[in-house]
């Protein structure tokens, strides 16, 4: 059942949706002063949430499109508390991917004949890749920002075993110092001494400031969601599951010269060789120098959208 809220101001609303497992979902819907020429749903990146794009959905709006994010399982207001933040519920990892997969089905249904694309950014493209191995007929297109490509055979045989080692000692519901300083910590190493632990997301200061001052931004994960996210991201780097990418389903993937997640663009590049080597027949990379990790939230994001707006219109 879908519950509304409106903000007639900013041509925003909310709403919500039971998945399926029973999680309520908290849905922000962004409209166009005219009618839509097509739809983008966008998937967050871990520890954040999305209304932190607004931004983002309003260049969309202006360019035509109407524009859909959930906060995803354990996050923004589908968490509901700071307490619960991180959580991801029955299924996990699969369950947040289906979650986006009910989201889309919603936004057809609300928008009948229109295309729809699929933004997803950091952990939200890891999820985005995911969806395209099982759902990819299903959208019109995919833009991948800040995302990655095949990890390493030691951080695919090293992660399990230390996160393993993590749950067995504090529990899987337990936030894990440790295991964020091995990863998230490492992204500010470059960026040290720093006035804050976020410096690798964006040179832009006051962006930092406001992701630090968020209290729905930067928790630590527990131990069992960490162990999720490993899953996750040696999932979707298996032969088996990119082949069932649509070989004409268009890729965007957009990314930071000095994005530390990706090794400074380096497992971008790595993806896009991968769906070139899956005979994608669209497929196409830009990288931004100097950039960080967020790249709709970068000095140069009026450029970003720009690029992201150009490659929609194309596709459409």
């Amino acid at each position: 059942m879908l519950t509304p809220e409106v903000n007639e101001k900013l041509q925003a609303s909310t709403f919500t949706f039971t998945d399926q497992d029973g999680v309520a979902i908290f849905v922000y819907k962004w409209v166009p002063d005219e009618a839509p020429k097509a739809a983008v749903q966008i998937s967050h990146g871990l520890g954040e949430h999305a209304g932190r794009y607004e931004w983002v959905a309003q260049q969309l709006t202006d360019a035509g499109y109407i524009v859909y994010a959930d906060d995803h399982r354990g996050h923004g207001k589908t968490a509901g508390t700071v307490e619960k933040l991180g959580l991801l519920g029955p299924g996990g990892w699969d369950g947040t991917v289906k979650e986006i997969k009910m989201l889309t089905d919603i936004i057809k249904k609300e928008n009948l004949g229109l295309p729809v694309f699929l933004i997803g950014h950091s952990w939200g493209s890891y999820l985005a890749q995911d969806y395209i191995s099982q759902f990819g007929s299903e959208i019109k297109g995919v833009i991948l920002s800040g995302t990655n490509g095949k990890p390493s055979f030691i951080l695919r045989t090293f992660a399990p075993f230390t996160i393993s080692r993590e749950i067995k000692k504090i529990g899987a519901d337990a936030r894990s110092p440790t295991l964020d300083k091995l990863t998230f910590g490492a992204y500010n190493k470059p960026y040290e001494p720093a006035p804050t632990k976020f410096e690798w997301l964006s040179r832009d200061h006051a962006v930092v400031e406001k992701y630090v001052n968020d209290p729905f931004c930067g928790f630590i994960s527990q131990a069992g969601t960490a162990s999720e996210l490993a899953k996750g991201v040696v999932k979707i780097a298996k032969h088996e599951e990119q082949v069932k990418i649509p070989k004409g389903l268009p890729i965007y993937i957009m990314s930071g010269s000095e994005d530390p997640s990706n090794n400074r663009s380096k497992g971008a590049r790595r993806l896009y060789k991968t769906y070139v080597s899956l005979k994608i027949k669209d497929v196409s990379i830009k990288v931004y120098e100097g950039a960080r990790h967020e790249i709709f939230n970068e000095t140069n994001k009026e450029e970003v959208m720009k690029d992201a707006i150009t490659w929609l219109d194309q596709h459409l």
